[in-house]
């Protein structure tokens, strides 16, 4: 059955390949305290949609002139707004700016009798929660008034939390992302804003920049910091088992499959799933995640019908392009624009210099806490080691900063003054420019044709090498760095008989 202007659902139920609404797992005593504005200027689909919402317990108010809306939305508190988009007086996306201003904390649902991308990502994109195309179902709309009556539950829960603690979290949180400079607080300001909000967020930034650090920044600022932030890492993932990883499987899904086994999107419920290196994901378990963003609904690997109704709030990073990312169809393109709401994107180190000598401090502190708990003094970086550090170019970024720090603490002795003799990229220099082959000897005593092939499998074998090295062994970022797609440092890897582990140890012949 489907609402639009000539139904009426004063009998309506859930369809039976959706499963057990939402809204059934908030108890009828919670929903009976949430209240919802329903805005339409078609009377029947309005009174319809109320009358369901009253059936489920829900404080219903309804409203048919958009200018009205206005009014009410500035006099009382309503925890779950359904605004129609296209309305006279007063349109759908002006209520939403106001019930933004007014009511920052309400849950926004956009309906509308034109759907499109541009439309839905617009919306989105100014703070709506979700928005619900015309004409949609019965089963449809209480599947998504089910999903803000949790996240209504949860938010309250949140502030209890919040509110009984003797510590503070969104303080503590800033404490530790570190750094000076203007892009960085940027970044930082940026994620506290949408945090309030439950918005896919898209952050993007190279290798080691701090990406799930973000992600943790924005789950610990939201009303969803009472419950679970699950991480999973597309790329480190098999494809053969990543979906099982997400979804969950059923027994005897596939072999080794000896029981039910419940995925990470149904351990993610209420909270957030931070999906990192998402452009690694095979396109079949995109097109099934989506369907969990659209809708909530799970179906689990094996099974034929819907295992679980979840409410995840989704943040996805990449060290890629995700545009170049759409464009080589790797990404689908439905997909990048449901996660990129609000797009993040954090600075390299290198084109933020201020925060080095912060981020080295704290750093060496920290590992000096770690390797030496013993109370001994601290030792410091001298002028000359902090310029050094801040002359590098750090393509690994943090990642690659605490890696130097931590090999300074180990060495270093209590109270020393570290200077820049001691840092270790300065002797890696070095060693990198004794390894570079010598042209005379590669070509001596060959002819042309055969010189040529031994210099070219030289360069490609070093330039190889180095690439990985500099990606940390992560193939995708080093394909990113080389300018060329995985399959052709697979490709070259192969002719060469070398193996990841090889280049990384430099052993590669």
């Amino acid at each position: 059955m489907s609402i639009s202007g000539s139904a009426n659902l004063d009998d309506a139920r859930v369809d039976a390949d959706v499963g057990d609404p939402e809204g059934a797992a908030v108890p009828r005593e919670i929903r009976e305290t949430i209240s919802v504005l329903v805005v339409d200027d078609e009377h029947t689909l309005r009174e319809s949609c109320a009358s369901l919402l009253r059936s489920e317990g829900f404080q219903v108010t309804v409203c048919g002139r958009g200018d009205e809306a206005a009014d009410l939305i500035a006099r009382k508190r309503f925890d779950v707004m359904l605004l129609d988009l296209y309305m006279s007086q007063v349109s759908g996306m002006k209520l939403l700016e106001l019930a933004r201003e007014e009511a920052p904390t309400a849950l926004v649902i956009l309906m509308t009798g034109n759907p499109s991308v541009e439309t839905s990502i617009k919306g989105l994109r100014a703070g709506a929660w979700d928005y619900l195309p015309k004409p949609f179902s019965a089963s449809h709309l209480q599947v998504i008034i089910g999903r803000a009556a949790h996240t209504v539950q949860v938010a309250r829960e949140s502030r209890e939390v919040v509110d009984n603690a003797t510590s503070d979290v969104g303080g503590e949180g800033e404490k530790k992302i570190l750094g000076a400079s203007r892009k960085l607080r940027a970044v930082v300001d940026l994620a506290r804003k949408v945090a309030s909000t439950d918005a896919s967020v898209f952050i993007t930034g190279e290798s080691g920049t701090g990406k799930e650090l973000i992600a943790h920044f924005i789950h610990e600022h939201s009303r969803r910091r009472s419950r679970r932030l699950v991480p999973i890492n597309c790329a480190a993932i098999p494809e053969s088992l990543l979906e099982s990883e997400m979804f969950g499987h059923v027994e005897g899904a596939f072999t080794g499959a000896v029981r039910e086994k419940q995925g990470l999107l149904e351990v993610a419920h209420g909270g957030t799933l931070f999906l990192d290196e998402l452009t690694e994901m095979p396109t079949p378990t995109q097109a099934k995640l989506l369907r969990v963003i659209q809708d909530g609904v799970v179906r689990r690997v094996g099974s034929t019908q819907t295992d679980a109704v979840v409410n995840v709030r989704f943040i996805a990073a990449t060290n890629n392009d995700p545009v170049e990312a759409v464009r080589s169809g790797s990404l689908r393109k439905d997909l990048h624009y449901r996660l990129r709401v609000v797009p993040i994107h954090i600075p390299p180190l290198r084109e933020r210099v201020e925060d080095i000598p912060v981020l080295a401090k704290h750093v060496l502190a920290d590992f000096w806490t770690q390797h030496r708990p013993g109370g001994e003094p601290l030792p410091s970086l001298s002028d000359e080691a902090l310029k050094a550090l801040v002359r590098w170019p750090w393509r690994g970024n943090v990642r690659e900063l605490r890696n130097v720090i931590e090999h300074l603490v180990v060495l270093a002795e209590p109270g020393e003054k570290i200077t820049a003799a001691a840092i270790p990229f300065i002797e890696d220099e070095i060693e990198e420019g004794s390894r570079r082959f010598s042209f005379d000897r590669t070509i001596r005593g060959y002819d042309y044709h055969t010189a040529r092939e031994r210099v070219l499998a030289e360069f490609e074998q070093g330039y190889l090498e180095h690439v990985v090295r500099e990606a940390g062994g992560n193939i995708s970022d080093a394909a990113r760095l080389a300018g060329v797609d995985r399959t052709t440092l697979y490709r070259l890897m192969e002719k060469h008989g070398t193996s990841k582990r090889d280049l990384i140890n430099g052993s590669g012949e």
